[in-house]
């Protein structure tokens, strides 16, 4: 390839930036070589690592490795080094060798200073040696990779396309940061419960007040990591985005709201029924959506910016199926056990009830059993949910998703219903307001750890709000926003001065399964492309004996 066709492949990718805008959703030719693993032809791009083992498209894509934000990755004692510019570009500093903290320090660690995060000795790379690097496996000094990286066929044009985009990668001015402050923004839908509304505004208020009472200023540059994790260089700034209206005229409100005050990443907020705006938003956006206290969240696994708690009702639905799946097979002594024939579901319409409903007759599809939806309008009376049961008998399953106020009004004995499901999310958990015949033979969805077990964790969270003089008006969304904040500080420390979005999410990715004290979950962890980080619960039983208690039926099920 000419010099000239690469002077073009590189004014190509300007005019696309510029016509595209920083953000443009429009992929670069470069980007769909990084990300997808695509030739500018549309033919996958093939590596071979020196074991001789091959990848082809998508599994050869750099992004696999090297992470969207190009700032690499650590898993054990294997570390994927960071290919932006400011890293390849830059050359090893050789006075740090001395410092043997300086290389204690991951590579994927940016908050320190680029050459201390090269291996020693390391010259800055020129497009030439990069492109051999790419294709050669052999580095700036002419020392050989590891053989985890492959050799990549890429024709000169390709290779153009990729450069120019890695020098562009994470160096784009990213909103919301300044030399003092980083800026967050939390958003509460009109339709969201006040009770929920205050409780999770009085744990960000303290939370960000409590951050800010360490700042000290800007610190010298550090050449190593000792003591990396107490610095404190940023104060963190909220921004309340409270919506109004109908949910089609969020994403326009939520986008003059940035225009007006831009943000780093959005913490925590509370919804009602829809969440999906938001998420758009977010994702058009490209603006990290953090544990948002939602209860009928977006199952979409393919985007990359919202991180939610769990699925929520979405999660029950599944429970629900996956305990249904393994009653159709009679026990064995059980050989009389009726054959499972219908699922009645009652829900109000226009709750979120309406959509786990939807999803549990789709899984029940693949099962082969009928579900028949029975919706209360608003207004209906306790008439209507005595009609909305009465039918159920032998060989049918009735689940619930209601409230409190519904779940009170049920007539005083259950249906001869096979098995009775309640919605432990949208019913109070082990509170919830059933009577005493029908918590005999109803059962409980509970994705969460049970009460015993995590009375312990929640000693940390329930303490602190008591030093806050935080009322606990609603303790899991409260605690729930509680242990947004602190996996948000958490992970932003190590960053230090290396604020990139992608590199947030990343982070998350890495470091939550690590952690010990996590409110009502049992553990968190997210893997690349998981957006969900508690994946599992119980079905539990009602104990006769103290009607506040509970106890597990099944293991922790991961539907």
């Amino acid at each position: 390839m000419s010099f000239v066709r690469i002077l073009l492949a590189l004014a190509l990718l300007t005019v696309a930036t510029l016509v595209g805008g920083a953000d443009s959703p429009v992929p670069t030719v470069g980007e769909r070589i990084y990300r997808g693993g695509i030739l500018p032809s549309g033919e996958p791009v093939r590596g071979e690592r020196a074991s001789g083992l091959g990848l082809e498209g998508a599994a050869a894509a750099c992004v696999n490795c090297h992470r969207r934000s190009g700032l690499g990755a650590s898993e054990g004692r294997i570390l994927i080094p960071p290919i932006t510019s400011k890293y390849l570009f830059h050359p090893r500093n050789k006075d740090s060798a001395a410092d043997p903290d300086a290389m204690a320090m991951p590579m994927t660690a940016p908050g320190m200073r680029p050459e201390t995060l090269l291996p020693p000795d390391r010259s800055a790379y020129t497009d030439a040696t990069l492109a051999r690097a790419i294709r050669e496996g052999i580095g700036a000094d002419g020392h050989p990779f590891d053989y985890l990286m492959p050799r990549f066929r890429l024709d000169d044009e390709a290779m153009a396309w990729l450069i120019a985009y890695l020098k562009r990668l994470s160096k784009l001015p990213i909103p919301g940061i300044s030399d003092d402050t980083l800026q967050f923004a939390t958003i509460i839908t009109p339709d969201a419960e006040p009770v929920k509304r205050r409780g999770t505004l009085d744990v960000l208020e303290q939370f960000f007040g409590n951050k800010n009472m360490f700042f000290r200023g800007e610190s010298p540059p550090l050449h190593a990591s000792r003591n990396i994790h107490y610095r404190i260089a940023r104060k963190w700034q909220l921004h309340v985005w409270e919506l109004t209206g109908a949910p089609d005229s969020w994403e326009q409100q939520l986008t003059e709201r940035l225009r007006k005050e831009p943000v780093f990443a959005v913490i925590s907020g509370v919804g009602g029924r829809t969440w999906a705006p938001v998420h758009r938003f977010c994702e058009q956006a490209a603006i990290p959506c953090l544990f948002p206290n939602v209860d009928a969240p977006i199952v979409a696994e393919k985007d990359f910016y919202s991180i939610y708690f769990s699925k929520g009702v979405l999660l029950e639905s599944r429970l629900i199926a996956r305990r249904l799946r393994d009653q159709r097979t009679p026990a064995a002594g059980k050989r009389d056990q009726p054959a499972l024939r219908r699922v009645v579901q009652v829900f109000r319409s226009g709750d979120i009830g309406e959509e786990a409903a939807a999803d549990l007759r789709t899984a029940l599809s693949t099962l082969g059993v009928e579900a028949v939806n029975r919706e209360l309008k608003p207004g209906a009376d306790e008439t209507s949910l005595r009609n909305a049961t009465a039918d159920t008998g032998a060989g049918d399953a009735l689940v619930l998703w209601l409230r409190p106020d519904d779940i009170a009004a049920l007539p005083p004995e259950p249906p001869a219903a096979t098995a009775v499901f309640v919605s432990g999310i949208m019913g109070g958990l082990e509170g919830t307001p059933l009577a005493a015949p029908w918590r005999r033979t109803a059962r409980l969805t509970y994705p969460f750890d049970l009460p015993d077990l995590r009375r312990v964790r929640m000693n940390y969270p329930l303490g602190w709000f008591q030093i806050k003089k935080i009322p606990v008006v609603a303790e899991r969304t409260q605690t729930d926003t509680y242990l947004a904040c602190v996996i948000l500080a958490e992970t932003l420390g190590p960053m230090l001065d290396n604020f990139v979005r992608d590199h947030l999410i990343e982070r998350m990715e890495s470091e939550l399964s690590k952690r010990i004290l996590n409110g009502y979950y049992p553990r968190l962890g997210l893997a690349p492309g998981q957006r969900f980080a508690s994946k599992g619960g119980y079905i539990v039983g009602f104990d006769a004996t103290r009607p506040d208690r509970v106890f597990a039926e099944t293991d922790w099920i991961t539907p």
